[in-house]
């Protein structure tokens, strides 16, 4: 009587120990079938993601159409463009921009100074410089 029990509890014990198990035959056909499922779900999670992004882009270009907003992208584009077409056939870097009335008029600016300062110059000192 003891003996069969022995029996009975030595082959549930080896499976609880890591013995042999029964494999199920199906068992790499529902794996593959569960992976399958998985990659469809992310496929189909993708594709709602991209069309509600493609939703929000035609939005997006509306209110910037609206308000004449450029995206950074252009922005960027355009700065570049920019640049490039100022350094076409320049060996150096590029120029930076001058002010306007300033380098070109230096002597006419100086006399317009000294005119200024001659002005508040007495009487005899100004007959003085004119000549």
């Amino acid at each position: 009587f003891s003996l069969v029990l022995c029996l009975g509890a030595t082959k549930d014990m080896g499976k609880m120990l890591g013995g042999d198990e029964e494999k199920d035959p199906d068992a790499a056909k529902k794996e593959e079938e569960r992976q399958e499922a998985l990659r469809q779900q992310e496929e189909e999670r993708k594709a709602k993601y991209a069309k509600m992004e493609a939703e929000r882009e035609v939005m997006r270009q509306g209110i910037r159409d609206k308000y004449g907003i450029k995206k950074k992208e252009e922005k960027e584009a355009e700065a570049q463009a920019a640049l490039e077409a100022n350094a076409e056939g320049s060996l150096t870097r590029p120029k930076k921009a001058i002010p306007p009335g300033c380098g070109d008029e230096e002597e006419e600016e100086e006399e317009s100074i000294l005119d200024t300062v001659i002005k508040y110059l007495p009487g005899p000192l100004q007959d003085m410089f004119k000549k």
